[in-house]
């Protein structure tokens, strides 16, 4: 299964192209350096959603934290069938 995961641009490293553009995104306190090239509308402090080191777009707070919301709940199943006997 593929997933998107949200975080928020830290730090914006502007390239002379738009291929080049890099930042820093923060994962809910994890810091990864992903590709801008396809959200050149994003800006400092902005959540994008990211899927193998590329921001795919921009997302409003609201729907980052309501997918962090459902990443949360997922990690909890889990937890609770590694635990079933």
């Amino acid at each position: 299964m593929c997933l998107a995961v949200p975080g928020r641009i830290v730090a914006i490293d502007e390239a002379d192209e738009l291929a080049f553009r890099r930042g820093k995104v923060d994962f809910s306190g994890i810091l990864k350096e992903v590709s801008l090239a396809l959200t050149p509308e994003a800006r400092l402090e902005d959540y994008v959603l990211v899927h193998a080191g590329f921001a795919l777009n921009v997302v409003d707070e609201e729907e980052a934290h309501r997918v962090f919301g459902y990443l949360r709940e997922m990690e909890a199943l889990a937890d609770a069938e590694d635990a079933a006997p």
